[in-house]
């Protein structure tokens, strides 16, 4: 594939940055619609990082540039879901289709499962097909469906929950 996926370091937080705001400002992968700075992305690095959940970035093997990144953390701050977790992946545009998705995926899938995480909760925006079908292949069920719980360039956007048993 010509691509390496290794643990997050603090210089490769403004690559992640510019990936993460490009889809806040062109995609319906995330909902947020403002644009986050350096400092968000250190302060989010850093709660990780306390927490011990991972942040894994892929890295163009040849270039060094920074493709695509992906991280999981706590599903909800309530004690009772502290072996659940909602993982997110973001990959730059340039190098969507190549496969990154699906190694990322299983990068977390094979650190959720070393860690002791019971499931894997996605939250997909309904018209991300290929997510949907990427999550179906690696296992992933469909356990709900969320029409118009939020917005994103001024219409109401359907949300899939999807998750993955990791002890079956």
């Amino acid at each position: 594939m010509g691509f390496l996926i290794r643990p997050a370091q603090p210089q490769d937080l403004e690559h992640i940055l510019k990936i993460y705001n490009a889809e806040i400002l062109t995609g319906t992968a995330t909902w947020n619609d403002q644009e986050k700075s350096l400092e968000d992305v250190i302060n989010w690095f850093n709660d990780l990082h306390a927490q011990q959940f991972p942040l894994f970035i892929a890295e163009h093997a040849e270039s060094r540039q920074i493709t695509g990144y992906a991280d999981y953390s706590s599903f909800r701050q309530i004690t009772g879901f502290k072996h659940t977790v909602e993982h997110s992946v973001f990959i730059h545009p340039n190098f969507i289709g190549q496969g990154l998705g699906k190694a990322l995926m299983l990068k977390l899938i094979d650190h959720a499962r070393q860690n002791h995480i019971h499931v894997m909760v996605a939250a997909i925006d309904h018209e991300n097909r290929a997510s949907i079908v990427l999550h179906e292949k690696l296992g992933f069920k469909q356990t709900g469906y969320m029409p118009e719980v939020g917005q994103k360039f001024g219409k109401w956007r359907d949300l899939v929950l999807m998750q993955l048993n990791l002890n079956t």
